[in-house]
């Protein structure tokens, strides 16, 4: 799909577009569990890491051979510096994804092997429909050879990142998904 062409497109109100390699365009329905989830983490960012700490959301960052990705959250060393307009995987101390119904596959297996083969130190799955979050370390080149699961509910979740830091995931605050309303 060309720039001009994209432009042009009226893209259906309530999606996340995203644009992936070889001209492929991703349209990913928004939930209020989505972003509600993503709010959380950030507050639990800031009450780790401070106010200013730098970390990204929904934000393009340049992974090589054009696999750019734009994770739910990242979390970025101190004294990463933009090249050009975007940060660089080397500045990537933790990236999280939260699973949609409609991107399980490509949280749980794709993500996981992409990141792993960068060498992104932590990656962390976050599923309100499973209610758990699997957190992967140890890099390898075809994912992560350390995983850990953890379910909603069972308190605060220290995070060792790269530089020293602890990134505290409070999993007592993480939302569920409320049980849709009967349809009248």
């Amino acid at each position: 799909m060309s720039v001009d062409s994209i432009m042009h497109t009226e893209f259906p109100k309530g999606y996340t577009v995203l644009f992936g390699a070889e001209g492929k365009v991703i349209l990913t329905p928004q939930s209020f569990e989505h972003s509600s989830t993503i709010k959380s983490m950030q507050y639990d960012t800031i009450l780790s890491l401070g106010r200013h700490a730098k970390t990204p959301s929904d934000v393009y960052i340049d992974f090589p051979a054009d696999e750019n990705s734009a994770p739910d959250l990242a979390i970025l060393r101190e004294d990463a510096r933009k090249e050009g307009k975007r940060y660089s995987f080397e500045d990537v101390l933790l990236i999280s994804e939260v699973v949609s119904t409609s991107s399980a596959r490509k949280d749980y297996d794709d993500c996981t092997a992409k990141y792993g083969r960068y060498g992104i130190p932590v990656y962390l799955v976050v599923d309100p429909y499973a209610r758990e979050v699997v957190l992967h370390t140890e890099p390898t080149s075809s994912g992560y050879s350390t995983a850990h699961t953890r379910a909603y509910g069972t308190g605060k979740l220290p995070i060792p990142l790269a530089d020293g830091r602890t990134f505290t995931l409070d999993l007592d605050e993480l939302p569920v998904p409320e049980p849709e309303a009967d349809a009248r």
